[in-house]
């Protein structure tokens, strides 16, 4: 083992354990993973793209063909905090005005199907709701087909699909998607049980959602 002889001839042992020098740069995989969360923010906010399409097109924009790993794929948590400072950042001017809007407008759609234990999902709830963004309701009702019949006796005009269960089960579920006031809207239709039985996806994360009574307070206080 060498030492180090000061000028002094007083020999200073080296440390046994060395620790390594703290380090502010991202790694590689940290890098391509923010760029990646950005350039689908990008496409979120201008373009109204999903969240999965935004993140394959970023991938492809940045990546080509090339396969990628795992670990370079941004959650939907990091790319929902880019959306909020893409959104900060460029349409501080319009975009409060518009989230605003849409929650009004929820509130409105909301108010009209409370019967149905309507609760607010998506960007509209989490202030990241721009242009392009509809308004999408979780209901929750014994009989979906009252939904319809509602809506009929309000002289809707919907469109009937399926959905993924947000339990990830394997049975899908109904939703119907209108526009109201040339805005989007999607009312997606779960059993009364889904609601008693608590909200988590497949991942563990909760889903966020709030009710008539959550949604009315924030147009109230205006937040984001």
């Amino acid at each position: 083992m060498h030492c180090k002889i000061t000028d002094s001839n007083t020999a200073i042992l080296p440390d046994p354990h060395p620790r390594a020098m703290p380090t502010d740069h991202p790694s590689d995989a940290e890098q391509l993973r923010a760029e990646i969360a950005a350039a689908a923010a990008r496409m979120i906010a201008e373009d109204g793209a999903d969240y999965s399409t935004a993140k394959r097109k970023a991938i492809r924009q940045l990546l080509g063909q090339r396969r990628v790993r795992g670990d370079v794929l941004p959650d939907n948590a990091q790319i929902e905090d880019e959306v909020r400072a893409y959104n900060e950042l460029f349409l501080s001017d319009s975009q409060p005005a518009r989230l605003q809007s849409l929650r009004q407008l929820a509130l409105e759609i909301m108010t009209d199907l409370q019967m149905f234990s309507p609760y607010l999902t998506g960007a509209v709830l989490n202030g990241t709701a721009g242009e392009h963004s509809d308004i999408h309701l979780q209901l929750f009702t014994d009989s979906p087909k009252d939904v319809e019949i509602h809506l009929l006796n309000r002289h809707v005009d919907f469109e009937v699909s399926e959905v993924p269960h947000f339990s990830g089960r394997a049975d899908p579920v109904e939703r119907l998607s209108f526009l109201h006031r040339r805005e989007g809207v999607h009312l997606v239709i779960h059993d009364v049980d889904d609601l008693r039985a608590g909200r988590r996806r497949p991942d563990g994360r909760n889903i966020e959602r709030a009710d008539l009574n959550a949604v009315r307070l924030l147009v109230e206080q205006g937040r984001q």
